[in-house]
């Protein structure tokens, strides 16, 4: 039962008031600016815009700055914006094989054709702090970013799926037999879910509901067998629309966005016995870590149609799509804030009453 509340109109006015002060902070310290956040909190600003399931750094980082740093939060407003902007058009499928590459590696295949890009990543910082971030440091004149010096990359480096299609040992994923793809945003999600529905659930999910759900897929809890990063690619996708007018494509920008591939063996295909089938994740800008996870989830979610055994929460399409969405679960957990005091006292009287009849003297005395 939902209690809407009433009254006590000043007192929410003054809370809004306290958390105004709050969210600017000490007023002799500069106000941190949305520009700075986007550029130097992205991490933070992509996965809003990945969890917001809307590409707007400028937006994820305003909402970054009045959710406090609360992510969540911050996917929360982004989303919510979301719902009142038009849709103007549909583009053409991403092409990833296009991607203009900012980082590509594999952990599968040590020569990957138009080779290995390890891009900026933490993957090799020593996690130590670094106390000369304490201090701002002054811009150098004339700087060369590393990205304007690199050597050229090529135009277009296959993805894997490519370079393994037509190979007995991998599989050649298919399409869903559904006309389009289903869209979570305008179609009620219903359980069992076509492939591209379950996709677009777990690119909007909660990046630490999946790395759980992916940890615990790993540990045993879900498909059997060590998985092997087949790619992991992030860059800028172009994005392409077909005008109604002219009949042909254009490119109308680019996005950037992090692509994996798992690997996994499957002892139970059915179609050229056993090998290795695929686990996808994609999403909008920097989450790798994310991206990675939904891999790994989305392989474990395939495993009936892979005649494996359903029998732990990661494969379970109903348990792992209905509590992936942070939006979702962070209202109704935090709806609990809300006055229920008609509900309390009901269940009150219930355990009193509970207790009169299990003491016979209350009860004789009654």
């Amino acid at each position: 039962m939902y209690v809407a509340v009433k009254g006590g109109e000043k007192a929410i006015a003054n809370a809004h008031r306290f958390l105004s002060e709050k969210r600017r902070g000490d007023i002799r310290i500069p106000e941190l600016d949305v520009k700075q956040i986007q550029e130097q909190l992205g991490l933070a600003v992509d996965r809003v815009a990945a969890e917001g399931s809307l590409w707007d750094r400028e937006l994820a980082a305003l909402a970054v700055k009045q959710a406090q740093g609360d992510l969540v939060e911050a996917a929360f407003l982004l989303r919510a914006y979301r719902t009142t902007l038009p849709r103007f058009g549909v583009s053409e499928p991403l092409d990833t094989g296009a991607m203009r590459f900012l980082r590509r590696i594999s952990a599968a295949f040590k020569d990957l054709p138009g080779g290995q890009l390890l891009g900026p990543t933490y993957d090799y910082t020593h996690r130590l702090l670094d106390f000369s971030l304490l201090e701002p440091k002054a811009v150098p004149e004339n700087v060369v970013y590393l990205a304007d010096r690199s050597d050229p990359l090529p135009q277009r480096a296959p993805r894997l799926a490519e370079l393994l299609r037509g190979t007995h040992l991998m599989e050649d994923v298919k399409a869903d037999e559904t006309p389009k793809p289903h869209d979570v945003t305008q179609e009620p999600l219903e359980i069992p879910a076509p492939r591209s529905a379950r996709l677009q659930t777990l690119a909007r999910a909660d990046e630490g509901f999946l790395v759980g759900m992916a940890y615990s897929a790993q540990r045993g809890f879900g498909f059997r067998g060590h998985p092997f990063v087949g790619e992991i690619r992030m860059g800028y996708v172009p994005v392409t629309v077909t005008l109604p007018e002219t009949g042909f494509s254009i490119t109308i920008g680019s996005i950037p966005m992090t692509e994996c591939v798992m690997l996994s063996r499957c002892d139970q295909r059915t179609d050229d016995g056993p090998g290795f089938v695929q686990g996808y994740g994609l999403v909008f800008g920097a989450n790798e870590r994310k991206a990675m996870a939904m891999a790994l989830v989305d392989r474990a979610l395939r495993s009936q149609e892979l005649g494996e055994e359903v029998r732990y929460p990661a494969q379970d399409q109903e348990f792992v799509l209905r509590h992936s969405d942070n939006v979702e679960a962070s209202g109704f957990v935090q709806h609990l804030k809300l006055p229920h005091y008609v509900d309390f006292q009901a269940e009150l009287c219930h355990v009193r009453r509970s207790h009169d009849k299990s003491d016979p003297q209350q009860a004789a005395e009654g």
